[in-house]
């Protein structure tokens, strides 16, 4: 017994003694870093993760009513080019209508929504950089790929939240504490500092066009055009006009010739192509929903089925209109400019009143709630317009910078304005071709989450919202309110060209 008591007493110590050992192995039935992030085709695993997020943020959250926190919501619905069809029975979009109605609230579900996204991108591209070094890869090349992925989207995400936002904090290595989680604020220029870092060594890194199996995935000219739009949004327009010039000069994108077969499932990653959020009808869960939050409600079951095609059509009755085209956007189209038709058409809602709603994004497919397009990030026509901005805020000849609209680049086709069915710009002056080009990108990036960020880049974000809001207010029913309705009376009362950081994240963080 004596003996038993000692054996036991020095297994006791010794079992004592390698406790944090025994608390550090590996489990063998759960991935864990040291398990996981080891070979080639755990990163790619990886990085397929960095672009999760993404799907989200621009179909909006699946536990929300259509895409009700899609991005389209701040780059368009916060700009004069959209409005909500207020639905009085269905009072569950009143953060999306405070987006429209210029109200900004650090309790907002939708800049929080924007947030947090954009943040889980920077996470998961973090976990890669981190860990892509000490994995085995049977081919060193895709090595260099993966991780220029990861730097050109954690670039993507901190540019498209330093625009949003302001100051955030700058997460680089993987959040393995509490602490970690609560980092001081960055300041705007070091902000920027760090995308054109991760966009210039990405640029590098990067394939210059995806492979067929690879489809959907930033390239090189993913990374420079991000890099270019920082550029101009810095204003340095020479920097912003070389790359841009790369981008041209590669032959690796072409304007296609109609303008509606850019947005058809069936062209998905076309020639015009640089970065387009992939979604895919299907039972699978990666299908986009967009367009069901663009249409009037509530809308009767023929009506649905008329305008998707789906085989299982129903009413819609539980839900609001987002991105409707404001009576502003639809009065500066042209006479006989054909993306009108491609952009905007006309349904009845179930009380029989016609509505204007954006068909941009609206093709048939299999089933209700699960259609089949892909989001638009950025396109060739974009990289050709910021270049014909970038030469005109130069100073040079205003024929140089039109001939980027006015004529067929490189591989394209047509020209911009050929393919909208119309003649050249004939502007004369440098003022006369910014306005032109603005007009252009208004028209030719409709609905594609642009606006916004355009109106705060060329400094007219204030004026021209305050006029806006202000002819909302005046005449509310020409703006999608119902006789007897109208905007808060807080609407546009402070154009802030920011959203306050989150409230709910400010919990966590007592930097904010």
């Amino acid at each position: 017994m004596r003996h038993k008591i000692i054996l036991l007493g020095i297994v006791g110590a010794l079992l004592m003694s390698c406790a944090d050992d025994f608390l550090t192995i590996p489990s063998e039935t759960a991935l864990t870093d040291d398990i996981y992030y080891k070979t080639q085709a755990d990163m790619e695993a990886a990085v397929n993760a960095v672009y999760a997020p993404f799907r989200e943020l621009y179909s909006g959250s699946t536990a929300t009513s259509n895409g009700a926190n899609a991005a389209y919501i701040m780059g368009e619905m916060h700009s004069d080019n959209a409005r909500y069809i207020l639905n009085p029975q269905f009072r569950a979009t009143e953060n999306q209508e405070q987006v429209a109605d210029f109200i900004h609230l650090a309790s907002n579900s939708v800049s929080t929504f924007k947030y947090q996204r954009n943040y889980s991108v920077i996470s998961a591209a973090n976990k890669v950089l981190a860990t892509a070094d000490g994995a085995e890869f049977d081919d060193e090349s895709a090595r260099t790929n993966i991780k220029g992925q990861a730097l050109c989207l954690r670039a993507f995400s901190y540019f498209d939240l330093v625009q949003y936002f302001g100051s955030v904090p700058l997460h680089l290595e993987p959040v393995t504490t509490f602490e970690g989680t609560a980092l001081p604020l960055s300041t705007v220029e070091e902000v920027y500092a760090q995308i054109i870092a991760d966009l210039t060594s990405a640029i590098e890194m990067l394939p210059v066009k995806s492979g067929q199996a690879d489809l959907g995935r930033v390239t090189k000219g993913t990374a420079q055009t991000i890099l270019a739009n920082v550029y101009m949004v810095q204003k340095n327009y020479a920097t912003a006009e070389t790359v841009l010039k790369e981008i041209v000069s590669s032959g690796q994108y072409a304007l296609m010739a109609n303008y509606s077969a850019v947005f058809d499932p069936a062209n998905k990653n076309n020639s015009e192509s640089i970065f387009e959020i992939q979604y895919r009808q299907g039972t699978d869960g990666y299908s986009s929903t967009f367009c069901y939050g663009m249409f009037p409600y509530p809308m009767a079951q023929e009506t649905v089925a008329e305008l998707t095609g789906v085989s299982d059509p129903m009413p819609l009755v539980q839900g609001e209109a987002f991105n409707a085209p404001s009576p502003d956007l639809m009065a500066v189209y042209e006479t006989g400019d054909l993306r009108f038709d491609a952009c905007i058409g006309y349904t009845t809602d179930a009380h029989g009143e016609e509505f204007p709603f954006c068909r941009k994004f609206l093709h048939p497919h299999l089933q209700l709630n699960n259609s089949d397009d892909n989001w638009p990030v950025y396109r060739y026509a974009e990289v050709l317009l910021f270049l014909a901005e970038a030469i005109n805020e130069q100073g040079k000849p205003v024929s140089e910078a039109l001939s980027y609209i006015n004529t067929a680049v490189g591989n394209s086709p047509v020209s911009i304005r050929e393919r909208a069915g119309l003649g050249p710009i004939t502007a004369t002056t440098q003022d006369q071709v910014r306005e032109a080009i603005a007009q252009e990108r208004r028209i030719e990036l409709a609905f594609e989450s642009k606006r916004w960020l355009d109106l705060v880049r060329t400094g007219k974000a204030v004026e021209v919202i305050t006029a806006y809001g202000a002819r909302v207010k005046a005449d509310p029913t020409a703006y999608y309110f119902p006789t007897g309705y109208h905007a808060p009376d807080a609407a546009f009362g402070s154009i802030d060209l920011v959203w306050p950081l989150p409230a709910a994240e400010a919990l966590y963080n007592p930097n904010f």
